[in-house]
């Protein structure tokens, strides 16, 4: 009778999944993903794992919200908006300030993707060249300010022997060299690249030679989904490394799929993965050096008055991924 019962039931089973519609998927596990801004190379991995379907492959889908820089994603986060964020390095101490979000994996290396551009016919011809120049920056305080000021100390020079402008925009700083009041400025890589196609300035240094212990990027994650869906957030970081090692192997797949997210000819996603692709972690785990040289960062930029305890700012109970 066992067996009868036991072949009953498989029948049964048998006869509705044959009802079940062809084609129909089982319900994904959304997992709410911000950016701390829309046109980044290495953010674009989210779009890439999406189409290479490797989320959908640990059972999520990831919803995508992009932002205007780190202080607005930590808001976001702040009011439970989202689950995990991609933000920067320096973003680490909006943990000091109580924030409920904290990074969980290390997520970008060394500055790759920010270039110091100078215009065509620059007098400038080597670093050293750079001393009392004027270049500018985003804001003072920020990380491109940050960047300056060690190139100039790594030089001996200190922190102010680079002359440095808090500009803003990319395109007030371009006028301004043009006008001949700048020598030079910090943007993304992926952005002089296109000038240098259009003739109008040239990539001198990427940072990612300058400040070799650093975390350009990091991957945070609410406390709510780390206390109460930790399975969640390790399916979400499982798939982030998967697409990153599909994206080491795949560089014309990334190509197609980067163009279109940060909105760049072909040619310029390509030479931006030629420059970029070795800075992204393969498993998360956090370096110490980096970590210490963030911590100090925090206090140079003037984001924390007193330079934090190590722990205080990042998790790791999450990484190393392996899969």
């Amino acid at each position: 009778m066992f067996h009868t019962l036991r072949r009953g039931a498989l029948v049964g089973l048998l006869a509705a999944l044959a009802l079940w519609p062809a084609g129909a998927a089982f319900a994904l596990d959304k997992v709410r993903l911000g950016k701390a801004v829309p046109n980044s190379f290495a953010f674009g991995a989210t779009e890439v794992g999406i189409e290479a379907k490797i989320f959908e492959q640990e059972g999520l889908e990831i919803e995508v919200t992009s932002f205007r820089g780190d202080a607005q994603l930590q808001q976001a986060l702040a009011a439970g908006s989202l689950d995990v964020a991609l933000g920067s390095g320096p973003g680490l101490g909006f943990r000091a300030k109580g924030a409920p979000a904290i990074g969980v994996a290390a997520m970008y290396g060394p500055p790759a993707n920010l270039a110091l551009v100078l215009p065509f016919n620059t007098p400038i011809k080597t670093v050293g060249d750079l001393k009392g120049k004027r270049i500018g920056v985003t804001t003072t305080g920020s990380l491109t300010d940050w960047l300056v000021r060690a190139l100039s100390r790594q030089q001996g020079w200190g922190s102010d022997g680079i002359q440095i402008l808090a500009l803003g925009q990319m395109q007030a700083r371009l006028a301004a060299i043009q006008r001949g009041e700048l020598d030079g400025m910090v943007i993304e890589a992926a952005t002089g690249y296109e000038l240098e196609e259009a003739g109008k300035a040239r990539n001198f240094i990427l940072f990612g030679d300058i400040a070799k212990d650093f975390y350009t990027h990091v991957i945070f994650a609410t406390d709510d989904i780390i206390d109460k869906r930790p399975d969640l957030l390790r399916r979400f970081l499982r798939g982030w490394f998967k697409t990153v090692a599909f994206m080491k192997a795949n560089k014309d797949f990334v190509v197609a799929s980067e163009s279109k997210t940060i909105e760049v000819k072909p040619s310029i996603a390509a030479k931006i993965y030629d420059a970029q692709i070795a800075g992204f972690s393969v498993d998360g785990a956090w370096s110490p050096a980096a970590i210490d040289v963030i911590r100090h960062s925090l206090k140079e930029l003037g984001i924390l008055a007193a330079v934090p305890e190590a722990k205080a700012i990042y998790n790791d109970q999450f990484v190393p991924v392996r899969f």
